[in-house]
């Protein structure tokens, strides 16, 4: 068995046909072929799906594909580990994130980039969770700046905490809404707004929906989004409100004709943190990001805001 034959059969999995995993392999179609067939042969059970064109993967295809991306996965952090003992890091970080945040993640890669000059980092700052982990599992990804992981798989992964995600209220300037020495205001006084929310299918939205219904409220937003960056565009319409998270603040502060309002009853918090899968000796990559997490006061940087007040709020 070759590493070449494990690539061509994840190519194929991934194309899902077969002349264009050879063009991503740099290979002819019947090279590509007959290496996935031989390998059929060497480990005496059938792997694709064949009749004149490609039909998918057996389900022991399936299963050797895990095991193929488990093995070259392996086979790279192996070389990447010889690299960094000669020269230091010289590799590529593949870092994930949630939306909600992905504005905290340059806090990390800043430092990452300081002390790894050589290597190289891409971002996917857009991914919901069940994504993140199913690319963390297929080793698409290195690590990932997300929400603690529950469920029957969180045993896979290492969860190492950055800071605790707390919400505001986003709304215009003059809406009347926690007006006051000290500005704020209270989660049933936001689902009373016209709100605009992230979708009910992300993650973050469900922390949202929980904590309404732990203050006795339920939330009907006029407006959802998979964006962020949407939520702050349609409060500045003048005709939405939002509950976005506080990490957005310290890069964009509030924008002119807006208030954030710190939400209370409840005061809540969800664990953000890196998010990697358990495998020993851990990635080179994955290894570099957290001693660069651990020289990160990222819950301290997240705090410096622009024109906090005294009392908390944070005002246009």
């Amino acid at each position: 068995m070759l590493f070449r034959q494990l690539e061509y059969l994840v190519a194929l999995s991934r194309t899902r046909h077969f002349a264009r995993a050879a063009e991503e392999c740099y290979v002819s179609q019947p090279a590509l072929s007959g290496a996935i067939r031989k390998l059929e042969e060497e480990l005496r059970v059938p792997l694709v799906r064949r009749s004149r064109k490609y039909e998918g993967l057996t389900p022991e295809g399936e299963r050797i594909v895990l095991w193929a991306k488990r093995i070259l996965a392996d086979r790279e952090a192996l070389e990447e580990e010889v690299r960094a003992l000669r020269g230091g890091m010289t590799g590529q970080l593949r870092l994930g994130s949630v939306p909600t945040a992905s504005t905290a993640v340059s806090l990390l890669t800043q430092v990452f980039c300081a002390e790894n000059p050589l290597a190289r980092v891409e971002v996917l700052a857009d991914l919901q969770t069940d994504d993140i982990t199913a690319r963390l599992k297929a080793y698409e990804l290195d690590a990932a700046v997300t929400y603690r992981p529950a469920g029957d798989d969180a045993g896979a992964f290492r969860f190492v905490p950055l800071y605790r995600e707390r919400f505001v209220l986003l709304v215009r300037a003059g809406s009347g809404v926690g007006q006051g020495q000290r500005a704020q205001a209270t989660w049933e006084e936001a689902a009373r707004q016209p709100l605009c929310l992230l979708h009910s299918r992300m993650f973050g939205r469900r922390v949202l929906d929980a904590v309404f219904a732990r203050a006795g409220t339920a939330v009907r937003p006029r407006v959802e989004t998979d964006s962020v960056a949407s939520l702050f565009a349609h409060v500045r319409t003048g005709h939405f409100a939002s509950v976005v998270p506080h990490a957005w603040l310290h890069v964009f502060g509030v924008p002119a004709g807006m208030r954030a309002l710190p939400l209370v009853n409840p005061v809540h918090t969800e664990q953000i943190g890196v998010l990697l899968l358990r495998r020993e000796p851990a990635a080179v990559a994955a290894q570099a990001l957290l001693a660069a997490a651990s020289r990160t006061d990222m819950a301290g940087e997240l705090e410096r805001v622009p024109g906090t007040t005294a009392a908390g709020a944070v005002e246009e």
